[in-house]
Order: structure tokens, then C-alpha cells, then sequence
């Protein structure tokens, strides 16, 4: 309530403790009503969920996306990403990145592309995500889900962050279709040449003022197991 309210600091809670309208809200008499806890008490509470327990809480969003649907989908697209939000302080977890060039956390956004609901969101420190720490997000993501919707088809849908040996690795082993961005470098520059130069000479040809096209390649970066279809 104090959050909600604007006070985001524990120590407020010194004086929002006799505070009548916070005590009226937390069903006790303004005037005659017993004190509500102090700062010690809340910053007990603060740290007193174990990882296991946070991880619960986060299952809450997941149903509550799995239950706005009135039967299991065929299928779902997931979009994925990891977002800034600057912090104005040095709160646990605030690192400084140099992309943003601000002292921020990097939360991960899980959103159905098809109705733009949120499914999870996690708050992490303010660095690009690991593939292991991201294999790790999905696991516990897609398992939830399949929990409500064992049948129903699920793609993942990120940029090149995600893109990551390990992730893509996860998703094959575990019946998950993915799109994601891929970095480029000299391999992919080269192998799309052909392609590229095509579509110059089109454009050049045709004196259109933008062009654009596709094409389709099997690549295999050092780092996997295996080649893989690049689009």
C-alpha cells in the first residue's frame, strides 16, 4: 500500500504506521486502531521470500494470462525482451550500462504478440542476459504454461539477445519453435552476398527508391552443435 501510494522507502513507514487513512485501509479504527508495523518489521518482511517463493509469485501472472483464454489455443506466439528502466539511486541489482550510458535494471518482458497481454516479467540486473540465465527464464516459463496447455503450440520470438547456443538448443529439445535476431559477421555477409547484390541491381534497374528482399541460408556458427536456417 505504501508503494502503491508513493512511498517507496521503509523508513517511512515510521510515521505512515499512525497514519489514519493507512490504518482505516488496513481495517483498523484511524484514531483507536493499534499502530501498523514499523520499518524493521517491513524490511523483515522485505527479505524474508526465498527464491523458490519468489518464483511462485511470478507463476501468478502466467495463470492469470493462461485463464483470460476461454479454451487452450492451437497455438501462441511469445514475444520476448529485455527493456530499461533507469534507477535514481544505488538500489540492489543497479548496474551501470554503457548502451543506455545509465545506472538502470534490465527486466525481461514476456508479452502474447496476439493480444498484447503480459504473461511474466522478471527483474534482473542492468546487463545483457546470459543464454544459460535466459535457458533458465524459459524453462520455468514454458513449463508453467504447458502445465494449463499441454497441446497447444508455443513460439518464442526475440532479438539476437536471445538468439543464444543454449537457448536455441532448449527450445529444440523441448518442442519450441523460435524466430530469433541473429547478430551478423563476415560468415553471414558473405554467404548473403548474392543476395544482396541482386537486390542493388534491382534497385538500381528500377530506379525504386527502396527495395527489399529474402533469402534463405543453412548456417553454423562455432559456438552450436549443428547447423540451423537462417532467414
Amino acid at each position: 500500500l505504501a508503494i502503491a501510494c508513493g512511498y517507496e522507502d521503509a523508513d517511512d513507514l515510521d510515521h505512515l504506521r499512525r497514519d489514519p487513512g493507512f490504518k482505516l485501509a488496513c481495517g483498523r479504527l484511524p484514531d483507536t486502531g493499534r499502530d501498523l508495523c514499523s520499518q524493521p518489521t517491513i524490511s523483515r518482511w522485505e527479505n524474508a521470500p526465498t527464491l523458490r517463493e519468489v518464483i511462485r509469485l511470478t507463476y501468478a501472472l502466467v495463470d492469470t494470462w493462461c485463464d483470460s483464454y476461454a479454451r487452450p489455443p492451437v497455438a501462441v506466439t511469445l514475444d520476448i525482451d529485455d527493456t530499461v528502466d533507469v534507477v535514481h539511486g544505488h538500489q540492489q541489482l543497479a548496474l551501470f550500462n554503457a548502451h543506455h550510458d545509465e545506472r538502470c535494471f534490465m527486466p525481461i518482458h514476456v508479452y502474447d504478440a496476439a493480444t498484447s497481454r503480459p504473461v511474466a516479467i522478471v527483474i534482473r540486473p542492468g546487463k545483457t542476459p546470459s543464454g544459460q540465465e535466459i535457458r533458465g527464464h524459459l524453462r520455468r516459463l514454458i513449463r508453467r504454461i504447458r502445465s494449463h496447455w499441454p497441446n497447444t503450440r508455443l513460439t518464442m520470438r526475440g532479438d539476437s539477445h536471445y538468439g543464444r547456443p543454449e537457448v536455441m538448443a532448449w527450445c529444440e529439445a523441448h518442442d519450441v519453435d523460435y524466430i530469433f535476431g541473429l547478430a551478423g559477421n563476415s560468415v553471414l555477409h558473405r554467404l548473403l552476398e548474392p543476395a544482396a547484390d541482386d537486390i542493388r541491381v534491382r534497385r538500381a534497374e528500377t530506379q525504386a527508391q527502396s527495395l527489399r528482399g529474402h533469402a534463405e541460408i543453412r548456417y553454423g556458427a562455432k559456438s552450436w552443435k549443428k547447423q540451423r536456417r537462417v532467414a
